[in-house]
């Protein structure tokens, strides 16, 4: 009877033994979702790239002529550029820029030049020439999403003075218009872009407005008052001259007079000659 009650608890007791230690672990805790952060979108840019933009990433081989008969349909501003030797100005000043802020040129096709009134350029003078090509370029550079962060006025590679040779900028949806106070003009597509250089093409030539300034007129020159005469010593000359003359009468008296045959006459004549002697 002893050995059946052991027998019988036997299995009991096993399961209980094997059964404990299960019982006192503690679930694991599920592992909480993580959410993924959105890159951040790219600016959009506000100027579109022409079809035969020679876009480059790489700013090894900034030649801005090349550049521009690669794009085709600039060869007046390339004339211009050699003529007025700006584009060794701006070749220079992109070297001495590149560790720095670069350069953004508004380059206006052959279509703008000829909009131009017939024989425009060349009715300036060498001064005023360069400065028109020089008032195309921005000293600094511009990304194309980056047009509405410009502060207004902006300056450009003519600014001689804080306040000379300025452009107006407006961005707004996919649009950029350049205002000069003489011309409205609207950037129309990137001819090229890296990272220091930007060239956008510009549907209207940029004419400063300092060029329609009224130029000031030079002083007229005063003319020297001629000397005024001595009133003294003109009334003196005059009573000279009076005295002189009647004098020269009286003598005529006399002469006519000492005359033979004409005694009378010579009386008449010497009555007359009193008179005007005694006036």
């Amino acid at each position: 009877m002893k050995k059946q009650i052991i027998f019988y608890f036997h299995p009991v007791l096993l399961v209980f033994i094997f059964s404990t230690p299960t019982l006192a672990q503690s679930p694991a805790a599920a592992p909480k979702p993580v959410r993924a952060t959105p890159a951040p979108a790219p600016a959009k840019p506000l100027v579109p790239s022409l079809p035969q933009s020679p876009i480059s990433d790489s700013s090894s081989n900034q030649d801005i002529i090349k550049i521009l008969r690669k794009a085709k349909s600039f060869n007046t501003l390339i004339r211009l550029l050699k003529t007025t030797q700006i584009i060794n100005q701006v070749n220079a000043q992109l070297v001495t820029t590149k560790s720095g802020g670069g350069l953004t040129f508004l380059a206006p096709d052959d279509g703008a030049f000829s909009q131009l009134k017939a024989g425009y350029f060349n009715s300036l003078d060498d001064r005023q020439q360069k400065a028109l090509i020089q008032f195309h370029v921005l000293p600094f550079y511009v990304s194309s999403s980056n047009f509405d962060s410009l502060s207004n006025p902006v300056m450009t590679l003519a600014s001689d003075s804080p306040n000379g040779y300025q452009i107006n900028v407006t961005a707004y949806g996919n649009s950029v218009n350049i205002s000069t106070g003489v011309v409205n003009a609207t950037l129309t597509g990137i001819v090229y872009t890296d990272k220091t250089l930007a060239i956008y093409h510009v549907d209207k030539v940029l004419l400063p407005l300092d060029f329609s300034k009224p130029k000031p007129t030079a002083p007229a020159p005063t003319l020297a008052n001629a000397p005024k005469a001595d009133k003294d010593n003109s009334s003196a000359e005059d009573d000279d001259k009076g005295k002189t003359n009647r004098a020269t009468s009286g003598a005529n008296a006399i002469n006519l007079i000492s005359i033979p045959g004409t005694i009378l006459e010579s009386l008449g004549l010497a009555l007359v000659a009193a008179v005007i002697i005694s006036i």
